[in-house]
């Protein structure tokens, strides 16, 4: 997987820095009905050109499915997580760049590349 510089974009004058695959950031998820919400992270799996990016969910719920991935503080390089969690590899989803309340850290190398590796056996296989 090829790296990216952090690329810093402006927001109201403010500098923001653009999040980078591998990244935990925090985003708001609306209801269905589209009334309030709440702020959930989500692991950055691509940064694309301009201000979107590919995200995946993440949950603290038990997900004992085929293809969720277990996270602990133990698979983070920077920042740390609260309580062990799980990556959603099938719930991916587009924001843009905007979206990001903040980012929460970044998971290492390899849990990074077991994540990505599911994510492309889902859409190749």
């Amino acid at each position: 997987m090829r790296s990216r510089t952090r690329m810093e974009l402006t927001r109201g004058g403010c500098r923001v820095v653009k999040p980078v695959a591998g990244e935990i950031v925090v985003i708001p998820f609306l209801r269905a009905d589209g009334s309030g919400g709440k702020r959930r992270p989500a692991l950055v799996i691509a940064d694309l050109p301009g201000a979107d990016l590919i995200l995946c969910q993440i949950t603290s719920r038990a997900h004992w499915d085929a293809f969720a991935v277990p996270l602990d503080s133990g698979d983070c390089e920077r920042g740390q997580i609260d309580k062990p969690c799980f990556i959603r590899p099938q719930r991916l989803f587009s924001v843009e760049q905007h979206f990001i309340l903040h980012s929460v850290g970044k998971v290492t190398t390899d849990k990074f590349d077991e994540v990505f590796k599911r994510v492309r056996g889902l859409l190749v296989d």
